[in-house]
């Protein structure tokens, strides 16, 4: 396979592939299973994270405090978000961080950022979030299309609300309704 063939699989520009292979290169299969998402960024990518098992659910003084926590550490490490929900247990969003920032980096300013803020809010201590978090890199546009629109629709699928617009804490307002979000959201196009 050429380098332009691998470039266009994986949606790469061919810098970026010789960038990564001056960079990782020379790593055996065993060491690199140990990188975690060493290449998630400049691109979209759909996070979930989720609540601890132990932990109460979120309240919407906890939404507060995690969308001013979201909303401070935007500025700091320049990410972008496309699109967002918070639930009870677990939270979505689409994000962008751009290079040299990795998805992990960015979710990890935000989860610490976030379980300070809901920690003082709700008198605890202790880890809040699970360590890891879920994601997928958005490849096509019909595939983040897709996404933008799942986002909203789980507070439905949960049974919290009938409607998407009943829900405050999504990005559907703002995409649907053209309002501002409670978030700081980025516009494509």
């Amino acid at each position: 396979m050429t380098v332009a063939e691998i470039c266009r699989k994986h949606g790469i520009c061919d810098q970026t592939y010789y960038r990564w292979k001056a960079k990782y290169g020379g790593l055996e299969v065993s060491e690199a299973r140990r990188l975690r998402r060493p290449f998630l960024s400049d691109r979209y990518i759909f996070v979930t994270v989720k609540v601890l098992k132990p932990r109460r659910h979120l309240s919407e003084g906890d939404f507060k405090r995690l969308a001013s926590a979201m909303s401070r550490r935007r500025p700091k490490h320049r990410f972008l978000l496309t699109a967002w929900v918070f639930l009870p247990d677990h939270g979505h969003a689409i994000i962008d961080p751009p290079y040299p920032l990795t998805i992990s980096r960015a979710m990890k300013a935000v989860k610490v950022s976030s379980m300070i803020s809901l920690h003082q809010g709700r008198r605890e201590a202790g880890e809040f979030w699970q360590g890891r978090l879920f994601d997928r890199a958005l490849r096509t546009v019909k595939e983040y299309l897709e996404t933008v629109e799942y986002i909203p629709m789980n507070p439905v699928r949960r049974g919290l609300v009938s409607s998407p617009g009943d829900w405050p804490w999504s990005s559907w307002r703002f995409y649907f309704l053209r309002e501002v979000s409670i978030l700081g959201m980025d516009r494509l196009g």
